[in-house]
C-alpha cells in the first residue's frame, strides 16, 4: 500500500546514525549498466555520490529511496 506521509523526510545514504534509514531496498537486474542508468536516470532517478561496489550502481528514485543496478549475463 502507498500513501501520503506528511512530514516524510528522504532516507540517507549511506546511513548515518539518527537520521532517516532507507525503508526498502530493490534490486533490478538488467543487462547493461550503462544503457540501465541512463534510463532510469531520464525517468527521474539520480545516481547517488557514494557508491560502496565498482559495478553495482546505486541510485535514488524521485523520492529518495535507494536501489541499485546489477548486471545480469542471462
Amino acid at each position: 500500500m502507498f500513501q501520503q506521509a506528511d512530514g516524510y523526510r528522504s532516507p540517507v545514504w549511506p546511513p548515518i546514525d539518527g537520521e532517516q534509514r532507507p525503508m526498502m531496498h530493490f534490486d533490478f537486474q538488467v543487462g547493461d549498466l550503462d544503457s540501465a542508468v541512463v534510463e532510469a536516470v531520464a525517468l527521474g532517478a539520480t545516481v547517488a555520490e557514494f557508491q560502496p561496489q565498482e559495478k553495482v550502481p546505486v541510485m535514488f528514485d524521485p523520492a529518495g529511496h535507494p536501489f541499485c543496478l546489477c548486471f545480469d549475463q542471462a
